[in-house]
């Protein structure tokens, strides 16, 4: 019901701060569990975390559990409709709410078709490799189970209820009963429109019918509740004003909380049960109502198909809440419905609630737990298959096609060469180069490495002649020929990095962090600090690169300081292209770029709407302007097969992409930039335009 939504910023922060503090809470019960000598077994512990009030706990509990080496299985289980991606995308926070989500091993809702509107968010939203036959996401490498999991409602003891409830209908009439919260999504006010076209339509029903609404109150401090009990107050006064008799009148209106033995003897004795919402997750009103028919003849159920329970309990009869005409004339069938029809429509409801009661769905779900490190279940398998070359032909395929030229931009440390503790550590694999250097071979193939790292240690590491390497995020170019551009910088800004790299060093190198100088670029690294000092040292370094007049970026587990100027890898991939292609690049090539952190965010958010982006991105909650995720660096090696394999199927064209051409087109270009200074400066520097030297490479 977006109408109704607000989106507010603070009200998303405290949400987030509560789901914090339920992992906070989490973790410490399972610390304790682990320190606990009583325990017995070597099972990890089940978390299930329930219901969109902590759909964001999962993610948290998943990273401190991992980072404290304490094992356990996580799950999440939601009583309420997963909305379709047209709905879901609306809100502001939904790719937060999703990778929350997807903290767990396994996730639960009543029916599959929840399940299929989650896992189509999932790839649509976050760019998630997914598999709709068994019900599988993946993210950050790990395979999230997705299974329907119908909730029952403690089937003997309603039966016991409704055995022992004394009466409490003194009446000769057929009862209709509701029982709901009042709540817009409980489709109330429809229910009373269409009850009023029932006697409209069918006079004969007129003092032999009673509509007995319970309404319990809820959340009455709310606007729009206080609203709906008004509106219900005032339809129910009219209804009853246009058709009340000396001895009867139509409706029966309580507002208030009825004890559970009374509310067995309602169900017990009622005609016809009317659940009719709006929207529901289930509804367990319906099954509560089926326990307690034990009365011959039962009475007859009737349902929203906008309820899981109208998915489920096949027997009852469906009734499209917003018809009122439809409505009215369902509810006239089941009040005519003969005795025998009733019997066996209710024996056959009772006979699956009793079986799907919910001793059976907690065991459902232990088992479905269970069966994680299976190799399949009731649904199939458990696990995703890696990442093959095929997984890229439905995506790029279309979108490359057969006659146009590929740029391919891609990041370094994380994409191309896995994360090592130290820079020098993260070698290009060999089978990645090798592709890449065929690749780089190819006439409509152009390669750019756009890195953190400075331009010549980037062009020492990846090894391949002839393409173009972008180092400090794109202040420094390398072009294939050999020229050189260097994004100008403030003259001030030189003292400052080694005044900033001497108080780095001197305040917090220590406990395994140190600072790596890029030259324009200083990155203080602390992937190898113990965590629970990362923090104080983290804070410190922040503020002394602010003070020194540079911005402090986060990396992974890393902070770089950058210059104030206005550039990034966004703007570096805008003049890479321009200046292999042309002004009007984006109607000439397809683009791919592909990057791990947020460094690639400014170049994917640059490049969108005109080009294929991929993130590769771990477990944790990364918000991105990536059309893709990919796990891992093997994912983007697929990717970069998948390429190979494309344009290798080509047939050679006259035209074809050649660097000379792409020099060509890159001479006929004057780049106009500018940086800003800070205003603390006393120096003024105009506007700059690189222009060329006598060599013909671009210089400041």
């Amino acid at each position: 019901m977006p109408d109704r939504a607000t989106f507010i910023a603070d009200h998303w922060r405290a949400y987030s701060k509560i789901n914090e503090q339920f992992a906070e809470k989490t973790i410490y019960a399972l610390k304790l569990l682990k320190d606990s000598k009583e325990k017995s077994g070597n099972s990890p512990p089940i978390v299930w975390v329930h219901d969109y009030h902590l759909m964001l706990a999962a993610n948290w509990i998943r990273q401190r559990a991992e980072e404290d080496e304490i094992r356990c299985k996580l799950a999440f289980f939601l009583h309420i409709p997963f909305p379709p991606w047209d709905i879901f995308r609306l809100f502001p926070w939904s790719d937060e709410v999703l990778q929350g989500i997807l903290g767990c091993d396994m996730v639960g809702f009543h029916i599959t078709d929840y399940c299929l509107n989650f896992i189509d968010c999932c790839q649509r939203n976050l760019g998630c490799r997914v598999d709709r036959k068994n019900l599988l996401v993946e993210l950050g490498g790990r395979t999230i189970c997705v299974r329907p999991l119908p909730i029952g409602v403690p089937f003997d003891r309603f039966v016991s209820l409704a055995q022992n409830a004394k009466p409490v209908l003194f009446t000769n009439q057929k009862v209709l009963l509701g029982v709901d919260r009042l709540d817009y999504t409980k489709g109330l006010v429809h229910r009373l429109k269409a009850f009023e076209r029932l006697l409209e339509k069918h006079p004969e029903h007129r003092e032999e019918v009673v509509l007995l609404q319970i309404s319990v109150p809820s959340r009455t401090d709310v606007k729009e509740y206080q609203d709906l009990k008004e509106e219900m107050d005032q339809l129910v006064g009219r209804i009853n004003g246009r058709f009340t008799t000396p001895n009867w009148s139509p409706i029966r209106y309580i507002y208030g909380c009825v004890g559970q033995d009374e509310l067995a003897a309602f169900y017990r004795d009622a005609a016809v049960a009317l659940v009719t919402p709006l929207r529901d997750g289930m509804n367990l009103v319906a099954k509560e109502f089926v326990a307690c028919q034990i009365k011959k003849p039962p009475g007859v159920l009737i349902v929203s198909p906008f309820a899981g329970a109208g998915e489920m309990m096949h027997e009852a009869l469906i009734c499209n809440p917003y018809e009122l005409d439809d409505a009215a004339e369902v509810i006239h069938r089941a009040l005519i419905m003969p005795e025998d029809e009733r019997t066996v429509r209710m024996n056959h409801l009772r006979r699956r609630e009793k079986q799907n009661d919910v001793d059976s769905w907690m065991k459902a779900f232990l088992k479905a737990m269970d069966s994680l490190e299976e190799e399949a279940d009731d649904i199939g398998a458990t696990s995703m298959q890696p990442v093959t070359i095929d997984d890229f032909d439905e995506y790029l395929s279309k979108y490359i096609g057969y006659t146009q030229k590929l740029a391919l931009l891609l990041d370094y440390d994380g994409t191309l060469a896995p994360i090592a503790p130290h820079p020098d550590l993260a070698t290009l694999p060999l089978e990645t180069k090798n592709t890449l250097q065929r690749l780089s071979n190819m006439a409509d193939v152009y390669i750019a490495i756009v890195s953190g790292r400075n331009v010549n240690n980037v062009k020492e590491m990846v090894g391949i002649e002839g393409i173009t390497y972008a180092g400090n995020h794109g202040l420094e170019i390398l072009h294939p020929d050999g020229s050189k551009f260097v994004h100008p910088m403030p003259m001030e800004l030189q003292d400052k990095v080694v005044d900033l790299l001497k108080a780095l060093q001197e305040q917090v190198c220590r406990d395994g962090a140190w600072v790596e100088n890029k030259g324009a670029l200083l990155t203080f690294h602390f992937r190898e600090t113990p965590l629970a000092k990362r923090a104080a040292l983290e804070n410190t370094a922040k503020k002394l690169i602010t003070a020194a007049g540079f911005t402090p970026a986060p990396a992974h587990c890393a902070i770089e300081a950058r210059p104030p100027v206005q550039w990034n890898k966004g703007r570096a991939s805008i003049y890479i292209l321009r200046t292999a292609f042309g002004l009007d690049w984006s109607e000439r090539i397809r683009v791919i770029y592909a990057g791990d952190d947020v460094t690639d965010e400014d170049a994917m958010l640059a490049l969108k709407g005109m080009a294929a982006t991929f993130r590769i991105a771990s477990s944790t909650i990364t918000k991105t302007s990536a059309e893709r995720r990919l796990s891992s660096t093997d994912s983007v090696l697929a990717m970069l097969k998948w390429v190979e394999r494309h344009f290798s199927n080509r047939k050679p064209r006259a035209n074809s992409l050649t660097y000379k051409n792409a020099r060509l087109a890159r001479d006929t270009i004057q780049m106009h930039m500018s940086y800003q200074i800070p205003k603390r400066s006393p120096r003024h520097t105009p506007p700059c335009t690189p222009e060329k030297s006598s060599s013909g490479s671009e210089s400041n």
